[in-house]
């Protein structure tokens, strides 16, 4: 396993991140397989773990707090707050009510005095920034937070946050969650560029893009597209550029001599913003399976033909993209006078 510095937070960080949004009821209702998934991954060099409090409705909180007991100062240990907790309408968004209460529940759940990063999981639209960043500042000086960071922001509102923490003296975003992959590769346009030129770390996710490039996607074997058929019926036309794009993949990986789960891991670790590729697996094959490609990198030759089968800034589907879900393109009296 190699190690890259995880933007100004100065902390060093595997090039794989364990994410665990798969442990729990979501997909792997095992505790004790769950945990051990968790300790062959930071026995294979990974030392950064990503989960939310929403995953499993807390749940995957739970079982990681379990597996880390006696390895905790070992581990990078990131969450995410700001998706619905509840049907209490505050029980979610970025406000400093919610904030206060989030990392608490987190907290006890995780059986842990801090987090290392805490990242709002998605924009609040309804929430000024400095509302945000004042409270999430409050708990980096309580000690309960080390660094805070933000996930799928689009290019305008990264800069916006940056521009409010320096306004308003708070302390600032130093990492940024989005999608990223061989199939969404919108984000390489700005979204990447902003990150690098503020020096925040990227931690993406999504590398396999829900199962198209781990190979069973389109064959009916992945747990995804068992609980999400819509997403992967190839004759929907929507998700044709895909099914072509897998054909022309699935030729190169042939010719390369490698998986394509492992080209689609070393792709993303290959831009230069990267500081480490979440990989959320399931069972203890999974994992083992990704682990078999930690050192794999793609020469110029390769990643010149991925350009040539999807090209630079392109996301085959754009339902894959949640930050441009914004809601003045979905209310249209946002847009009407």
């Amino acid at each position: 396993m190699k190690y890259r510095t995880l933007g100004a937070t100065g902390i060093t960080v595997s090039e794989m991140t364990l994410g665990t949004m798969m442990l729990g009821a979501m997909g792997n209702t095992d505790h004790e397989d769950s945990i051990r998934i968790i300790h062959k991954a930071l026995d294979a060099g990974i030392n950064v773990i990503d989960t939310a409090d929403v995953y499993s409705m807390g749940e995957s909180e739970v079982i990681l707090g379990k597996a880390l007991k006696g390895r905790r100062d070992n581990v990078v240990l990131a969450t995410k707050f700001g998706l619905p907790m509840g049907q209490d309408a505050n029980q979610k968004g970025a406000s400093a009510r919610w904030i206060k209460r989030a990392v608490e529940d987190s907290l006890r759940r995780l059986d842990t005095d801090y987090i290392d990063l805490y990242q709002l999981h998605r924009p609040d639209y309804n929430t000024d920034i400095h509302e945000t960043l004042s409270a999430l500042s409050d708990l980096i000086r309580e000690g309960k937070v080390r660094a805070i960071g933000s996930s799928t922001f689009p290019a305008e509102w990264i800069v916006e946050a940056q521009w409010a923490a320096q306004r308003g003296n708070h302390h600032r975003f130093l990492t940024e969650q989005p999608r990223y992959s061989i199939f969404t590769r919108k984000l390489e346009g700005a979204v990447l560029p902003t990150a690098q030129r503020y020096g925040m770390g990227v931690l993406t996710y999504g590398p396999l893009n829900g199962g198209w490039l781990s190979g069973r996607a389109d064959s009916g074997q992945s747990h995804r597209a068992a609980a999400r058929p819509s997403l992967y019926d190839t004759a929907n036309p929507a998700l044709r550029p895909k099914v072509e794009a897998l054909i022309k993949l699935r030729e190169l990986v042939d010719e390369a001599g490698i998986s394509l789960p492992h080209l689609a891991l070393a792709f993303v670790k290959a831009h230069p913003a990267i500081s480490s590729v979440i990989i959320g697996p399931r069972t203890m094959e999974q994992l083992e399976g990704l682990l078999a490609g930690a050192d794999v990198e793609l020469d110029h030759e390769i990643l010149d033909r991925i350009d040539e089968i999807v090209p630079p800034g392109t996301d085959l589907n754009p339902a894959d993209n949640y930050a441009d879900n914004h809601p003045a393109l979905e209310n249209k009296k946002l847009r009407r006078r």
